[in-house]
């Protein structure tokens, strides 16, 4: 008999998704502490006096990071996701002692990207996925992507005043500490991955996940809310300046409440998603919000009151799509190379980043705010046509299932592998038990207890 599948989210579950999530925001925070402040400060670094330096140096990270997300990914489907993890964390705070130690721009800069090279970001996610039901999946991703968030709405408060305290050389030292301490976080509390299911299943090329067809589409999904994140970015602060009077210190006063509403806002959407199985209209719905909030951007930036209500809405936006996405790349993805696709994934994220950043200058400059939310609107119109011809990805649970004894193990996972709407099976012959990932539109639930009872 199967054995009931609960609703709610196991302890596992929860402890999996709090410090993972715990890992991201000492991970990030470190980051975020040094962004509000560095560009200030290098300038009292030998050869800090040159802005394009000090553009390279913050830069730098991120280009190291999109270069190794794959190969971290890959790695980490080969070689298991908490070495991986723990490797990419101590490179990061290797990074970060040097750029606290660095005497002069130069050595910031290889500081800086010795921190990018610990991408750990797609080998998280992957274990993140491994560790939860597919059910519940969106909301774990939810609760890394809000601490990421928080972490950062905090930085933007709590930086400038321990930059006062401990400079821009302890920040570094801090960020490297932190990076130690999520280390403990993997050690000691967050739960290990159960065994591989796919350990007899054939190998997939790398290739044959780059192209996939629904794959491709999550990937241009993330490239373009990335993109436009930072390109809006370039002209919002001088937004705020100018039509909310705010100093840029002040700043937070906006950013802060907007985040934490936006986190509120975006949980009802999600659990309905999850719950109802609705994910494909709720994803598509927050596409097509995103496109009328880079409309409001458009026509409303020039007052304070339309600027704030339109951030609140990319906000709550912002935070479903960076859940969702994820969610989808583990469920679509190959069992066998979660960790690769999740790669592509993160290093697709990357160059969203850059792209977004550089492009949002070029429009700035030469077209200005119009020119920013202009090219926005059109990124996210091609985004909701791609999106709304993806497929909706398969109702999928777990059903667990006793084996009878005179049933002949040797043969029983190929046999249950090949039924239809059997997308993962793992058989413990020890236990006698077998373990199935079904598509609840399409399995034969008969045809399995005929399987695993010896019937013919």
């Amino acid at each position: 008999m199967p054995l009931s599948t609960p609703d709610r989210m196991t302890r596992l579950e929860l402890r999996a998704g709090l410090s993972l999530a715990s890992i991201f925001a000492l991970r990030m925070l470190g980051l975020f502490l040094i962004l509000p402040v560095f560009a200030l400060d290098a300038r009292k670094l030998p050869g800090g006096d040159n802005l394009t330096l000090i553009g390279i140096a913050l830069g730098a990270y991120g280009l190291t990071q999109a270069m190794l997300q794959l190969p971290f990914g890959m790695a980490s489907d080969r070689y298991g996701r908490k070495k991986v993890i723990i490797l990419g964390l101590l490179i990061f705070a290797a990074g970060s002692f040097l750029a606290a130690a660095a005497p002069d721009i130069w050595w910031t800069i290889a500081g800086r990207a010795l921190q990018g090279a610990g991408a750990i970001s797609a080998a998280v996610t992957a274990l993140a996925a491994d560790l939860t039901r597919e059910q519940h999946r969106t909301k774990v991703m939810a609760l890394i992507g809000s601490s990421i968030g928080l972490v950062f709405a905090l930085s933007l408060v709590g930086a400038p005043a321990l930059n006062g305290v401990i400079g821009l050389h302890g920040l570094f030292i801090l960020t490297g500490l932190l990076a130690l301490a999520a280390i403990l976080l993997v050690t000691k509390v967050v739960p290990d991955p159960p065994p591989a299911e796919h350990h007899d299943l054939e190998p997939v090329g790398f290739m044959d996940v780059l192209l996939n067809p629904q794959l491709l589409r999550l990937n241009f999904g993330i490239l373009t809310l990335h993109f436009i994140q930072m390109a809006m970015f370039v002209v919002v602060p001088g937004a705020i300046v100018a039509t909310g009077g705010l100093p840029v210190a002040e700043h937070w006063k906006v950013y802060l409440p907007v985040v934490l509403a936006s986190f509120v806002l975006m949980l009802p959407p999600i659990f309905y998603a999850e719950r109802r199985a609705r994910i494909k209209p709720v994803f598509v719905g927050s596409v097509l919000v995103l496109l009328l909030a880079q409309g409001g951007f458009l026509y409303g930036s020039g007052m304070f009151r339309s600027l704030v209500a339109n951030l609140v809405v990319f906000f709550v936006v912002f935070n479903i799509l960076e859940a969702s996405l994820p969610s989808l790349v583990s469920r679509i993805a190959p069992p066998q190379a979660k960790g690769t696709a999740l790669g592509i994934y993160n290093t697709t994220q990357s160059l969203g980043l850059f792209l977004g950043g550089a492009a949002g200058g070029v429009l700035a400059k030469h077209y200005g705010a119009s020119g920013v939310f202009g090219v926005g609107i059109v990124m996210a119109l091609l985004w909701l046509v791609i999106a709304v011809t993806m497929q909706a990805p398969p109702v999928v649970a777990l059903r667990e299932f006793c084996i009878q004894p005179h049933v002949d193990i040797d043969r029983l996972r190929e046999q249950l592998a090949g039924l239809p709407g059997v997308r993962e099976a793992v058989v413990e012959p020890e236990r006698r038990m077998a373990y199935l990932k079904v598509n609840l539109e399409r399995w034969d639930e008969r045809r399995v207890r005929q399987l695993i009872g010896g019937e013919a």
